[in-house]
């Protein structure tokens, strides 16, 4: 097979990565690609992901036999329409679907009629009526664009003045743009959050391990939303025995839905979990692998990923095709310093060679380019230094190790990830 992945980042470099391991790919083309995808069977081409009848023509013209999205634009943007249109399948679902994550206001009113456990919320367009709405409700609350804001368009408001200028913010500043043109208001959900990715081909879901990400800045859950500072796998609070459980509550009843009006869910369906005193909730969904998610999840994927796409889109898959490692999984990443606000680029990086000479562990490379035989930094998000482990105490040392021997000026990266799931395996290891 011939695939094109769409994308430049971690994600995609995981896909690519994970994609030329399989006997099936003869040749993967990457749409833009970064300075880490490189091998014998992998050719970036520079075509920007949001280049819907540029990515058409790349694949037509590379003849390519599969299209794998890598971030949620090109979905929304209606890239899968396009291929259908031209005959090519694509492992992602059609604009319709993907308004699941393009239109938060979309999801909430297909979780109603899904009958999902979610959040309470009222929707608005009008920036007083939202105001008057938070002066009735009061705080917590949590104010949410209505479009993409690149993982950072949610902001949990502590108290009612937060709640306002979030508001003023987002509908008035426009300071995540056309996204905010609409807001969701909902109540704030207490509890631990968890990420739930099930493999679709329409009709069939298959539920990959859970994984927890890491949205805040900085350790300890502080500072401002990013698009994600690293992630590990599984995540204690959904063990693998709940999974089946899971997917029948916050998945298929989805699929469902969809596929009732006339548009089967193909590829990724990710469900943001809070696990509430009342029971799980979900925060959102996405329509893709979520970065850095995939990059462990993909590490703890024992089977061929091509043969599952391949499967996905032809509306044959099974539970046989997929197979996970128990090891443990987790990955930092490291940031530019100044991420997810202003940042330099052009920093060179030594030591992934060194970091990546630690068994179970890869560098995926995020904000990179080639410059000469170097590699610089060319993002916020730069790397995700992933490791397995036997459990995760082990993952996650592996990990910060390998980490340790790259060598970035202002460059940061949390030092706390994975550590809410050894807490909680200890107070179940307590409890047990």
């Amino acid at each position: 097979m011939r695939i094109l992945v769409i994308g430049s980042g971690g994600r995609e470099h995981a896909l690519v990565w994970k994609l030329a391991q399989s006997p099936l790919v003869t040749e993967i083309f990457v749409a833009p690609g970064n300075g880490g995808m490189d091998g014998e069977k992998i050719t970036s081409v520079p075509v920007r992901a949001d280049d819907i009848a540029g990515l058409v023509k790349l694949a037509r013209d590379k003849r390519v036999d599969i299209v794998v999205p890598g971030p949620e634009l090109a979905l929304t943007m209606g890239i899968a329409d396009a291929l259908e249109i031209v005959g090519i399948p694509c492992f992602g679902p059609d604009r319709y679907c993907a308004q699941l994550e393009g239109s938060k206001s979309f999801a909430k009113n297909v979780m109603e009629k899904s009958g999902v456990p979610t959040a309470a919320c009222a929707v608005f367009r009008d920036a007083n009526a939202a105001k008057d709405f938070v002066r009735a409700q009061g705080a917590p609350l949590v104010i949410k664009a209505d479009g993409l804001a690149a993982g950072k368009g949610v902001i949990v408001a502590q108290t009612e003045q937060e709640a306002l200028d979030a508001v003023d913010s987002i509908m008035c500043q426009k300071s995540f743009g056309e996204a905010g043109a609409c807001v969701v208001i909902e109540e704030c959900l207490k509890g631990e959050e968890v990420s739930l990715l099930c493999l679709c081909d329409g009709t069939h879901v298959v539920p990959l391990p859970s994984a927890q990400d890491h949205k805040a800045a900085y350790d300890d859950d502080t500072g401002p939303n990013t698009g994600g500072m690293g992630a590990y796998s599984p995540a204690p609070i959904l063990p693998d025995s709940e999974l089946e459980h899971m997917s029948d509550l916050v998945i298929r009843p989805v699929l469902e839905h969809l596929a009732h009006e006339g548009h089967p869910f193909t590829g990724i369906l990710y469900a943001g979990l809070m696990m509430t005193e009342k029971g799980p909730k979900v925060l959102e969904y996405n329509v893709r692998f979520g970065d850095p998610e995939c990059q462990p999840l993909l590490s703890r994927l024992d089977s061929d990923l091509a043969s599952i796409i391949l499967a996905c889109v032809r509306g044959e898959l099974s539970r046989e095709l997929v197979h996970c490692t128990p090891k443990s999984a987790v990955g930092v990443v490291i940031t530019a310093s100044g991420y997810p606000g202003s940042y330099n680029k052009g920093m060179p990086i030594e030591g992934i060679d060194e970091a990546e000479a630690l068994s179970d562990v890869k560098v995926f490379h995020s904000g990179t380019k080639r410059d000469g035989d170097a590699v610089v930094a060319n993002g916020g998000r730069i790397l995700c230094v992933t490791a397995l482990g036997e459990s995760l105490t082990q993952a996650r040392d592996k990990a910060y190790e390998a980490v340790s021997r790259i060598r970035m000026p202002d460059s940061r990266f949390r030092t706390d990830i994975g550590l809410k799931g050894i807490r909680r395996l200890n107070e179940q290891q307590q409890e047990g």
